[in-house]
């Protein structure tokens, strides 16, 4: 039997996501606008509370995103937008998940944008667990750890006052 150990409490997260945002406002201070697009799921709430963050502590415009993309079998379809091309066109792109397990979530994310005349693209996480199969890697993150292939991380958000991530 598994058993679920605590690697972040609610405050560790919270630490974590304030550094990350001065990171982030830090790299990306003379922009007027920035898009913060959570995959969805853990990683648009975790973008949700980014860009909270970063409109706390600067100047900089933040508009709030979400890409809809199957985990499981990305490759079956395209990514869904709540946004439009006109909201991203030009502009610096701050894309944001909860774990960088395989990399294969954020890769097929970013392929919306690869076409597309994007000013740059940034790629924050929670937690990296250093396993990528994928030529992708997070810019921002929160916790590096490195696992086995056999542990899992998962992120609980379903409590904003007991928010928690756990290494299984």
């Amino acid at each position: 039997m598994s058993k679920k150990v605590k690697i972040l409490d609610t405050l560790q997260i919270e630490q974590k996501l304030n550094r990350l945002a001065f990171e982030v406002y830090e790299n990306n201070f003379a922009e007027k606008e920035l898009l913060v697009v959570g995959i969805e799921g853990n990683g648009y709430k975790v973008a949700t509370h980014l860009g909270k963050k970063l409109q706390n502590i600067s100047p900089i415009k933040i508009k709030l995103g979400k890409i809809t993309v199957d985990k499981n079998k990305p490759w079956e379809g395209e990514p869904k937008i709540d946004f439009t091309e006109k909201d991203f066109v030009n502009k610096t792109i701050i894309l944001v998940d909860d774990v960088l397990n395989s990399g294969k979530t954020l890769m097929y994310a970013v392929k919306l944008f690869l076409d597309k005349p994007v000013k740059k693209i940034n790629t924050v996480v929670l937690v990296d667990r250093s396993h990528t199969r994928f030529p992708v890697k997070a810019d921002y993150v929160g916790l590096s750890l490195n696992t086995t292939l056999q542990e899992h991380i998962e992120a609980d958000f379903s409590k904003s006052n007991k928010e928690a991530v756990y290494l299984i």
